[in-house]
C-alpha cells in the first residue's frame, strides 16, 4: 500500500520520530486524565449524573480556557516550541499530583474543577504547539501522510490511555486518584522526550521570537487580530476550520448521547456501564487510525475538500440509520464511522491550514483552531442536555446532528466546486 510506504518513509526521519514520541506520550496522558475525570465525576456511585451535569462539568473543564486559546498561539509564535513541551509538561506533571491529592481528600467540586482546569490550561499550548512544529520536521511533499500518522496516532494514543485507565478504574475500588498519578508520570516522560530535540529545532525561527515576556504579553491583541487577518485572507484555511468546528459539535453530542446510555440506558451498575462506555471509546478510536490508513490515498484522489464532503455526507446518512434504534450494536458501529469521518475530516483540515498558512502566524491559528473545538464540544453538551432525557433516548437529537452533517456536506460541496 501506498500510505504504508509513506510512513516508512516519515518513520525514518529522526525529528519526525522525536515529535511523534512527545506526541504520543503526551496525549495517552490526556486520555488517562480525562478519564479519570470522568469516571471521578460521571461513574461514581454517590452521583446521579444528569445531561446538565456533564454538560456543565465539560463548561467548567473547557469553556474558560477556549478563551485563552488564542492567546496561547501569540505566544507559542514567540516561544520555542521545544521548551512549551519540556516545561508545559513538567507543569502538568505536577498539577496532575495535585489533582489526585484533591481526590484523596474528597475536596469541594469547585476546587477539584479548578485543578482540572489548571491541566488543561497547559494542554492549550501542547496540542496547538504539537500541530504548528511538524512542519518543521517533513517537508511539504509528506505533509498530508504526517497529518494523517500524527495527530491520528495521538489520537489512539489517548484511546489506549483512556483504556488503561478503565482498566485500573474496573480492577480496582476508589482508584482515580492512581489513574491520575499515572497520568501524571507519562506527563513526565513526555517532556524528558522532548529533550532529545535540539531546542531551536521546532521553531519559531530565532528572529521571530519575542525574548520578553513582558512584551509578548503586550503585543497579544495586536498579534491575535493579525492571525485572525491572515487567516481571513486564507479561505481555504478559514472554510476548513469552519467545516471541522460543525463535526466537532456533532462529535459532541453524540458523545453525550452515548454517554447517557451507557450510564442508565444499557447497563443497571456503575461498572457495567463504565465497561461499555470503555468499549465505545475503544471503537472510536479505532475509527481514527483506520481515518490514518485512508485520508491520504482519498485527500490525494478527491483533494482535501472533496475528503471532507465524502465524510461529511456520509455522516449524514449513516448516524440516523444507526442511531435511531439507541441499541448497542448498531451504535458501536456508528462510534466506528463517526470516529474515520470525523478525524478524517481533521486530517484534510490540518493539511489545508499547514499549507496556507505562513509559519510565523501558525501558532496563533492553531490556537485558535483548538478553541474552536473546545466551544463547539461544549456547545454541543449544552444542547444535548437541553434536549436528551435521562436514559440519552433522543429522536430529535439524532435528526439534529443528522442535519448538521448535510449541510456541512452541502457547504464543502460548494467549495469544491469552486475549486
Amino acid at each position: 500500500m501506498p500510505v504504508v510506504r509513506d510512513l516508512r518513509v516519515l518513520l525514518r526521519l529522526t525529528n519526525f520520530r522525536r515529535l511523534l514520541a512527545v506526541r504520543l506520550l503526551s496525549q495517552c496522558a490526556d486520555g488517562v486524565y480525562q478519564v479519570a475525570l470522568a469516571t471521578y465525576v460521571v461513574f461514581s456511585p454517590e452521583k446521579q449524573t444528569s445531561p446538565a451535569a456533564i454538560a456543565s462539568a465539560m463548561a467548567v473543564l473547557l469553556l474558560p480556557y477556549s478563551l485563552v486559546g488564542p492567546f496561547a498561539g501569540v505566544l507559542l509564535d514567540r516561544w520555542q516550541r521545544r521548551q512549551v513541551f519540556l516545561y508545559g509538561n513538567l507543569l502538568r506533571t505536577l498539577l496532575a499530583c495535585g489533582t489526585a491529592v484533591l481526590m484523596l481528600a474528597s475536596v469541594p467540586d469547585w476546587l477539584f474543577y479548578a485543578s482540572a482546569l489548571s491541566v488543561t490550561a497547559v494542554n492549550r499550548f501542547v496540542l496547538a504547539g504539537l500541530s504548528a512544529a511538524l512542519p518543521r520536521v517533513v517537508d511539504d511533499e509528506r505533509l498530508v501522510v504526517a497529518n494523517s500518522l500524527s495527530p491520528t496516532a495521538g489520537t489512539v494514543a489517548a484511546t489506549v490511555g483512556g483504556g488503561l485507565a478503565f482498566g485500573i478504574r474496573l480492577l480496582s475500588e476508589d482508584s482515580d486518584a492512581a489513574v491520575v498519578l499515572f497520568g501524571a508520570l507519562l506527563y513526565l516522560c513526555s517532556a524528558l522526550a522532548s529533550l532529545r530535540m535540539p531546542r531551536e529545532l521546532l521553531g519559531p525561527d530565532p528572529e521571530e521570537i519575542q525574548p520578553r515576556l513582558g512584551a509578548a504579553l503586550a503585543s497579544t491583541a495586536r498579534g491575535l487580530v493579525a492571525g485572525l487577518h491572515h487567516l481571513a485572507e486564507r479561505r481555504p484555511a478559514a472554510r476548513a476550520l469552519a467545516a471541522v468546528t460543525l463535526m466537532r459539535f456533532c462529535y459532541g453530542a453524540l458523545t453525550v448521547t452515548v454517554l447517557m446510555l451507557c450510564r442508565y440506558a444499557w447497563s443497571s451498575t456503575e461498572s457495567e456501564g463504565l465497561a461499555l462506555l470503555g468499549l465505545a471509546v475503544g471503537v472510536s478510536g479505532a475509527g481514527f487510525f483506520v481515518a490514518a490508513l485512508v485520508s491520504p490515498s482519498a485527500i490525494g484522489r478527491f483533494g482535501p475538500f472533496g475528503w471532507m464532503t465524502v465524510c461529511a455526507a456520509s455522516a449524514a446518512v449513516l448516524e440516523p440509520a444507526l442511531g435511531l434504534p439507541f441499541t448497542q450494536t448498531p451504535l458501536l458501529i456508528a462510534a466506528f464511522l463517526l470516529g474515520l469521518v470525523t478525524q478524517g475530516t481533521k486530517i484534510a483540515t490540518d493539511t489545508v491550514v499547514q499549507m496556507t498558512v505562513d509559519d510565523a502566524f501558525r501558532g496563533r491559528v492553531f490556537a485558535l483552531y483548538d478553541t474552536l473545538f473546545n466551544v463547539a464540544f461544549v456547545g454541543a453538551a449544552a444542547v444535548a442536555a437541553l434536549m436528551l432525557p435521562p436514559d440519552g433516548r433522543s429522536v430529535p437529537v439524532v435528526l439534529m446532528v443528522a442535519a448538521v452533517y448535510a449541510s456541512i456536506a452541502l457547504m464543502l460541496g460548494r467549495q469544491q466546486k469552486k475549486g
